[in-house]
């Protein structure tokens, strides 16, 4: 296995609007699936990969989440430190406040509200034999919606359920150099200038994952999650946070 980046920062600084049904008295990484909080699970993902320092990036109720991290039994190896960066700081920004922490080498960087069988190992691989200063995982979500086939005129031959959208979007699993911090600003929203800059540069690459994804957006979104892991169908529950939450 080769060696793992030194840090894994996780951006847990939103608000989660659109989730007031579970965020109007805490945070959004702290909404649980199967009475664990989504950031445990993420935090989960990558120690299960080998994976062992994690920082995490707050703001909006940032006192709840490192009580959370304080309180938490991690399994052996895995130190979680939280940095608040700003109420109110973008997701670039946030990342530009914790350059000091994030060591000399090359560091992952994902939400706290995406989970996904991503590969993590295989990502890492191609971002290096890629030499690029950022790597994001793509992903191919299901539309919310059924999706109407057209004949010919306004003939209708069929529907499908909800389809795999065609183009790819950020997944949010990312790997970087510290050459990425150079692209940040303390204004910066990370998913914007920044990459839009690195894309110019030819520096930025996309790994594509197939597999298991999704992102708890929505109140729709957390309960689809928990309906998953109460049926035992949830493919990014790996070892220990799966038993955990069996307990």
């Amino acid at each position: 296995m080769p060696e793992r980046p030194e840090t894994v920062a996780i951006l847990c600084g939103g608000r989660g609007t659109r989730l007031q049904e579970r965020t109007h008295a805490i945070p959004k990484a702290l909404v649980e699936i199967g009475g664990i909080p989504i950031v445990r699970h993420v935090i989960g993902i990558y120690a299960a990969q080998g994976f062992r320092r994690f920082l995490l990036l707050t703001g909006y109720r940032g006192e709840m989440i490192a009580e959370f991290a304080a309180a938490e039994r991690w399994p052996g190896g895995v130190q979680v430190d939280c940095l608040p960066t700003g109420d109110e700081t973008p997701t670039g920004g946030r990342v530009a406040r914790a350059a000091a922490s994030l060591g000399a080498g090359t560091f992952a960087l994902t939400y706290a509200d995406g989970v996904a069988d991503v590969d993590l190992g295989a990502q890492q691989a191609f971002h290096r034999s890629h030499d690029a200063v950022a790597t994001i995982t793509l992903v191919r979500p299901h539309s919310q919606w059924g999706v109407a086939e057209l004949g010919e005129g306004a003939r209708i031959r069929g529907f499908v359920e909800k389809p795999r959208m065609e183009r790819w979007v950020n997944g949010g699993f990312m790997f970087l150099e510290p050459r990425s911090l150079e692209y940040l600003a303390p204004g910066s929203v990370l998913e914007r200038e920044p990459f839009g800059r690195m894309a110019a540069d030819g520096v930025l690459c996309g790994f594509r994952h197939e597999g298991f994804w999704d992102c708890m957006d929505t109140y729709k979104d957390a309960i689809l999650l928990n309906d998953l892991w109460e049926t035992g169908e949830s493919p990014w529950s790996i070892g220990e946070i799966q038993a955990a939450g069996r307990s």
